[in-house]
């Protein structure tokens, strides 16, 4: 066999493991979705009218639902990766990571396990999250193509945001400390277009911080082709976002794994 072959390998077995992990300990994945679900219910049912009204009146159509699922899929994707990050830290806290330094097997390989369950999780998530939001009147323009390309801007997203939450599990000294670090990518959409258009926003500093962070464009995108309205440069800058990010993720994961030593 390949290097190659061999790695894929491995990372196939550290990602059964990782999805074992999840069947055992069920409870972290069920909190990533219900957290998404809870603020779907919350700003459709007691925020709904009232957003949906300012939305009107910045001459934007539609349900507030439609607007608003977009940003609740990229919460969905952030609250998932939180968990990751927490997992990834116990195991460096277990000593199972450095046993697995000493074994016979591609160091990236327990890595890329962790990022693989997490996306398999995060896009069942996701598929709940819409589930539910078709049950609070949700309606989609979109062709299979859109709806395709919507699954591949959401998978370059969690991919991204896991590998960046596998480096705050990597540089964490506790759980705890993993868990308040991956909060900033779930809690940063807050600051977005996600409930309001940022043109609405209060404060010229709020407005130009919510128009030009990372979650903006790939809600902006998501929102585009599910509503069957143009995206703009709104998707190269949510591509461009994904990949840098998912990339400066890894790169800073490879490091704090391989330099690493804990007891």
């Amino acid at each position: 066999m390949t290097t190659v072959a061999y790695a894929v390998r491995d990372s196939a077995t550290m990602f059964r493991r990782d999805l074992r992990h999840s069947l055992r300990f069920p409870m972290m994945t069920i909190s990533g979705i219900a957290v998404p679900v809870i603020l779907l219910l919350l700003f459709v049912g007691v925020f709904g009218h009232a957003l949906g009204a300012a939305l009107a009146a910045q001459s934007a159509s539609g349900k507030y639902v439609d607007y608003l699922l977009p940003g609740i899929l990229v919460m969905t994707a952030g609250f998932a990766a939180e968990a990751t990050a927490i997992n990834v830290c116990n195991d460096m806290n277990e000593g199972i990571i450095p046993r697995f330094r000493t074994m016979a097997i591609s160091r990236a390989s327990v890595l890329t396990g962790q990022v693989a369950g997490s996306t398999v999780r995060t896009m069942i998530s996701a598929v709940l999250v819409i589930g539910v939001a078709l049950l609070l009147g949700f309606r989609s323009s979109a062709g299979p193509t859109a709806w395709i390309a919507v699954a591949g801007v959401f998978a370059m997203l969690t991919v991204a945001l896991t590998w960046l939450t596998v480096a705050f599990g990597l540089l964490a000294k506790t759980p705890a400390g993993a868990n308040s670090l991956a909060l900033i990518p779930a809690f940063l959409p807050f600051i977005s277009s996600a409930f309001i258009p940022t043109r609405a926003m209060s404060g010229e500093g709020v407005r130009w911080f919510a128009a030009n962070q990372p979650f903006t464009p790939v809600i902006d995108t998501l929102r585009g082709l599910l509503t069957g309205t143009a995206t703009g440069h709104s998707a190269v800058l949510a591509v461009a976002w994904c990949a840098g990010l998912a990339l400066a993720g890894y790169l800073w994961a490879r490091a704090l794994y391989n330099r690493t030593r804990r007891s």
